[in-house]
């Protein structure tokens, strides 16, 4: 009989499993190495350059201190953030339903091809001189363009979620004496929901780059004038600061957003 390890029940002789690294750990560390590596290149070559054209890592994080503390670049970030936020909310709310439904309804789908097909060409700044215009320069002409620029992508996302739908599940949910509200519910919405997830996340990176071409231009408030009067006062760390703010709020917004979508994702296997 063979005599098997007391602690493992293992045949006795075999060799144990090397205990694996956690996986989450050696990413993180990874992630860690190659941010510092950025900074201390950053850091070697702002030694070599003017400081007007190239501030190193730790001017930039001096002048970010002293923003901070007299509360300027809080409330640039909070402004900013409402804008971006409103806009991507607003966005999805209308295009959701709009695309569920565009889906569905051949005649609806075709009358709004041609004009999807030539608005998604055309950028949101490309609309900034207009939305001043017509809205004026408060907070309702940025806001439009960040609902421009979301509600584009996330109603072509839905619109191809419906199409992928396979038929047959469609025609099987119907002989089950299935609803059109529900099988909207509990076949259409469902099988859309990781294309919905994608368009919202693709959307929310759009929104922050139409925010900064919407606060270049009339705007007294938020992290895109930040820059732009910085370069007026040749203030390159300002630049800087405001370019590194932008990718963390970018960064926080999406892992917000992949924390509170975190259960979706894992019931629909969507992987980003």
């Amino acid at each position: 009989m063979a005599v098997s390890d007391v602690t493992t029940g293992a045949p006795a002789g075999t060799a144990r499993p090397a205990p694996r690294r956690p996986a989450m750990a050696g990413t993180w560390l990874t992630y860690f190495l190659a941010v510092v590596g950025a900074l201390l290149l950053w850091q070697l070559l702002s030694l070599f350059v003017n400081p007007l054209f190239l501030p190193g890592p730790l001017q930039v994080g001096r002048s970010a201190v002293e923003l901070t503390g007299s509360g300027e670049l809080p409330q640039h970030v909070g402004v900013s953030y409402f804008r971006v936020l409103s806009g991507w909310v607003i966005g999805a709310v209308l295009a959701i339903p709009l695309g569920l439904l565009a889906g569905r309804v051949k005649l609806l789908r075709v009358a709004l091809e041609p004009f999807l097909n030539f608005f998604r060409f055309v950028p949101p700044i490309a609309f900034l001189s207009l939305s001043l215009i017509w809205l004026g320069i408060g907070e309702t002409s940025k806001i439009a363009l960040i609902v421009y620029a979301s509600l584009f992508i996330v109603f072509l996302n839905t619109i191809a979620g419906v199409q992928a739908i396979d038929e047959e599940k469609l025609r099987a949910a119907q002989c089950l004496g299935a609803s059109r509200l529900q099988l909207l519910s509990t076949v259409i919405v469902p099988a859309t929901i990781p294309d919905i997830v994608t368009g919202l996340r693709t959307a929310m990176g759009i929104s922050f780059m139409t925010v900064v071409a919407a606060e270049l231009v009339a705007a007294e408030s938020g992290v895109g004038y930040l820059i732009y009067n910085s370069r007026l006062f040749a203030r390159t760390d300002y630049v800087f600061v405001g370019i590194v703010t932008l990718g963390l709020m970018g960064l926080l917004a999406d892992l917000v957003f992949r924390w509170a979508t975190t259960p979706v994702r894992h019931r629909y296997a969507i992987k980003f």
